[in-house]
């Protein structure tokens, strides 16, 4: 008999059979891993799209600002502004908001979706700061009406950057564009008394003047707009009634085309590559095909219209008008099919007491990111009207924050929304 370490062999024999009848017995079974399940985070209690709104409190008292959740049609924040606050832009892909303040030339800054401290940054007296926007992440321009300069701020710092006194544009600068790759700046200066205007080209790297852009004459422009592709650039041009396409690469004009004498408000809807304008002194919405430098038209009757915003689908744009009579103003949506042109139905607003003088943004308007909701800034009815556009039906007329000012009856009255911009 064999031995190996004391223990039998025909022992070890035997117990080897056995396992192998052992696994042999369980072939035809299936095992299956045991896993702990791990469960799965909940949803973020963070609002995934926001709109902010701006609103004015008179010439004296602080504005604010308003954020919006759209999935929620609630306000998670408001911060106080400054003195006639008239425009915002969303920088750092929506994070940060900076707010040009013409009644105490200074700018507001802030996150839109919390109530944290403002900060202001004071510009040069007598700025009278009218318009901001950027491309970029770490600098935001802001256009300044009194002084005729744009000025160049540190995202980060919030400091003024050089040249300290801004660079020297046209009379009146009221709007700016920076094309998406970063590399142009454009600014339209509106000029005084319907004349004198001007549209200055700014290297954004070194803040250099370009030279006069050739092969146009400008009377009073009063927006301009980059394609998404940063090839062109676009300039509504109100005393001429004329849209012009510059190339970018040679600063030059390449084509214009008209869309009447009055034309005051152009937005670009970047899916469709569409110019939408509106010409109140018309009665028209005029949209162009920004596909090529044609810019081909067509042209919708849409009464007294103010503002355009079309929704990132796609799918439809959305007009806000304003009719006065006496001392009311009656307010509505027209609601335009993208696709054929035509208006499909007619959102009723409200109808108030007018305390607004006339301006582009009396009614400003913007589309949520997810195309879900469209708001309507009634500057005065003093608070924001919300379009579902599921059905195209207004949800809901949310109060603006009140005003320093009060009703016959010693009620506080509400503040008057401005300007609307849409987050991504």
């Amino acid at each position: 008999m064999d031995f190996v370490a004391g223990v039998s062999m025909t022992g070890v024999r035997t117990a080897a059979v056995l396992v192998l009848m052992a696994v042999c017995i369980s072939c035809g079974e299936t095992y299956r891993p045991v896993a702990t399940p791990i469960p799965p985070l909940p949803p973020s209690p963070a609002f995934s799209h926001l709109v902010v709104v701006i609103s004015g409190n008179g010439s004296a008292h602080p504005g604010a600002s308003t954020s919006i959740d759209v999935s929620g049609d609630t306000a998670v924040s408001q911060s106080a502004v400054g003195l006639m606050p008239v425009q915002a832009a969303l920088v750092r892909n929506g994070t940060i908001v900076y707010v040009p303040n013409s009644g105490d030339d200074t700018v507001s800054t802030f996150s839109p979706g919390s109530a944290v401290p403002v900060t202001t940054i004071s510009l040069p007296t007598g700025s009278t700061p009218t318009f901001a926007a950027s491309t970029e992440a770490a600098t935001v321009y802001v256009a300044n009406s009194g002084s005729n300069t744009v000025l160049a701020i540190d995202t980060v710092s919030n400091v003024i950057e050089a040249p300290l006194s801004g660079i020297p544009v046209g009379i009146n600068p009221v709007a700016l564009a920076e094309t998406p790759n970063q590399q142009y700046l454009y600014c339209a200066n509106q000029g005084t008394g319907g004349s004198g205007g001007s549209v200055t080209s700014i290297d954004p790297v070194d803040r250099t003047v370009s030279p006069a852009i050739a092969n146009a004459t400008w009377i009073s422009p009063v927006s301009v707009l980059a394609r998404s592709d940063s090839n062109r650039v676009y300039v509504l041009d109100q005393g001429s009634g004329l849209v012009s396409a510059i190339d970018t690469g040679s600063n030059a004009v390449v084509n214009s085309v008209s869309v009447g004498v009055g034309a005051n408000f152009m937005a670009y809807d970047p899916t469709r590559n569409r110019l939408y304008v509106t010409n109140p002194s018309k009665n028209t919405v005029t949209y162009l095909d920004a596909s090529s430098d044609a810019l081909s038209a067509v042209v919708i009757p849409v009464a007294n219209p103010v503002s355009v915003a079309a929704l990132i689908d796609g799918s439809r744009a959305y007009v806000s008008s304003a009719t006065v009579s006496g001392g009311n103003v009656t307010s509505s949506v027209t609601v335009i099919n993208a696709l054929s042109g035509s208006v499909s139905s007619t959102i009723p607003i409200t109808t108030v007491s007018k305390v607004c003088a006339s301006n582009p943004s009396e009614l400003s308007i913007a589309a949520s990111a997810d195309s879900t909701r469209v708001y309507v800034g009634n500057c005065d009815g003093g608070n924001v009207a919300i379009i579902q556009t599921l059905n195209d039906t207004m949800v809901l007329q949310m109060p603006a924050p009140l005003s320093a000012a009060f009703s016959s009856s010693g009620t506080p009255l509400p503040q008057n929304p401005v300007f609307v911009v849409a987050g991504p």
